[in-house]
Formats: C-alpha cells, sequence, structure tokens
C-alpha cells in the first residue's frame, strides 16, 4: 500500500508528519541529535534493516534536516551531522519524549533526559515564545495569513 504524501501540504502540521511520518524517523532523528553519527553506530542502536536506514539517511539529507560528510575515501565512508533545520526537530522529539513517559505508560521510565551541565531532570514543555505560557488547544485557532479575516 502506497502511503499519502503531505510534504506540500499547506498545513505545517500535515508537512512535519510527513517527515516523521513512519516510526523508524523520529528513532534515527533521536540517535543523531544525542551524537551518532555513523551509520554502523545508529544500525546497531536502533537494531534496523540497513536498507530501511539508508532510505530514513538519503531522506533526512534530501530535505535538509542532516548533511552527509565524507570522512573515509578507501572504501568512502560517510557520516551524518545535524544541519540547524535537524537541531530544531529536538524540540518535537522532546515533547513526544515527555507525551510518551507522561501518557504511554504505567511505569517509571527506564531513561530520563537531564542535562549534560547540572545533572538536573529535563522535562519538555511547548510555550508561545510571544506570552511564555503553555500552548493551550482551547485558545489557539488558526487563520488565513493571506486574508487574517478568514478564519481557517
Amino acid at each position: 500500500m502506497r502511503r499519502t504524501r503531505f510534504d506540500d501540504h499547506q498545513c505545517p502540521i500535515a508537512r512535519t508528519a510527513d517527515l516523521l511520518g513512519d516510526w523508524w524517523m523520529p528513532l534515527v532523528l533521536r540517535e543523531l541529535l544525542l551524537g551518532k553519527r555513523r551509520f554502523n553506530d545508529i544500525q546497531q542502536a536502533l537494531e534496523i534493516n540497513r536498507s530501511v536506514l539508508a532510505q530514513r539517511l538519503a531522506r533526512l539529507v534530501e530535505v535538509g534536516v542532516v548533511e552527509r560528510r565524507r570522512y573515509q575515501d578507501h572504501p568512502p565512508r560517510y557520516d551524518f551531522e545535524p544541519t540547524d533545520k535537524g537541531r530544531a526537530l529536538w524540540d518535537v522529539l522532546g515533547v513526544m519524549w515527555q507525551f510518551g513517559e507522561r501518557w504511554l505508560s504505567d511505569e517509571p521510565a527506564a531513561i530520563e533526559m537531564y542535562d549534560r551541565r547540572t545533572g538536573e531532570r529535563i522535562e519538555p514543555a511547548v510555550i508561545d515564545r510571544n506570552t511564555g505560557r503553555p500552548l493551550d488547544p482551547t485558545a489557539t485557532r488558526r487563520r488565513r495569513t493571506d486574508d487574517p479575516s478568514v478564519i481557517a
């Protein structure tokens, strides 16, 4: 069955879901953003099929989330470095982590996020940069950018 693509959809959530829309992509990104750079290291950490990983990494390179860099000539070998665009996805993964920890398990988390400098536990949250308040779906609406009087 062929997957519906949303990469050219008007909705930013749809476009992001198109990129992250399979179960491997967020996990590949997690490994990259937490410091794994080499194909074999990512493959071993995730126990993912090599061709599946190659496809996911190629997609991340294609959309500018990751840069492929040669580190060896004979044979040619590459590592994968997140770009600024890729590092911005840490916010998304952090909130996914928080949601999964809070809502998808009855057991205490076996792994937690912590600040490398202070050792303090991190609890990701999404806030409005303008107000500093947490996002509230009951207080959020959409409107068209080309005509703000039109509520979408």
